[in-house]
């Protein structure tokens, strides 16, 4: 059953989720599943579909993976590009900036207790082009994405993060993804607690629209 949510509160109410994912909270397979054939209705480049998917439960990967996934945020934490760090603009966003900064640092500590993490991944090379990558990328996120919208419309949790990324090779070794196969974007999901989702401020269209001409 899904949520009686319009397409437009679907999509602007599905937001990252870290500190109220339930981890105490188990998710059955079978709505994971129903939540990837959703997603597998995204577009691709020529229609090859050449994702995959990667659904962890298992408790000594997940740790694992909550391991690698702190060691990187740690190190983003401490570098000066860090957004709480390089926070600007109005004073709400950076508020904003603060509470996204406070809910990350919690995700970092419990990332290996979430109940289920998805890595979307797609089939590319060992070594990615240097050049253009936007038809790799672009036949993987909107899927990505889709996942995340149905997840939400079926009191599902997500969060999008590619830190974890840092430790690619390692993961895939541990995961046995192969070589060919490369992550694109981890997904922690969980029920989540408290039903009080709303669309997030935005600064004003104006400032980032062009028309005909920047």
């Amino acid at each position: 059953m899904t949520l009686p949510l319009t397409p437009d509160e679907l999509l602007t109410t599905t937001r990252s989720v870290r500190k109220r994912l339930d981890l105490d909270r188990p998710v059955p397979m079978e709505l994971i599943r129903e939540t990837l054939e959703v997603a597998l209705q995204a577009p691709t480049g020529s229609n090859l579909q050449g994702w995959h998917w990667i659904v962890v439960t298992d408790a000594e990967l997940k740790a694992q993976i909550g391991a690698y996934y702190k060691e990187s945020f740690d190190s983003y934490r401490n570098s000066s590009g860090y957004a709480t760090r390089a926070a600007m603009g109005s004073e709400e966003r950076q508020a904003a900036t603060v509470r996204v900064g406070a809910s990350s640092v919690y995700l970092s500590e419990v990332m290996g207790q979430v109940p289920v993490l998805v890595l979307a991944c797609i089939t590319a090379s060992a070594e990615l082009p240097n050049g253009n990558q936007a038809g790799l990328w672009g036949s993987l996120l909107p899927a990505a994405w889709s996942f995340q919208l149905a997840a939400r419309a079926r009191g599902l949790g997500t969060a999008w993060t590619t830190l974890h990324l840092k430790y690619e090779q390692e993961i895939s070794e541990l995961l046995g993804i192969p070589p060919n196969v490369r992550q694109g974007v981890l997904l922690p999901t969980a029920y989540f607690t408290g039903e009080t989702f709303k669309p997030a401020h935005r600064e004003p269209l104006d400032n980032v629209l062009h028309v005909d001409r920047w």
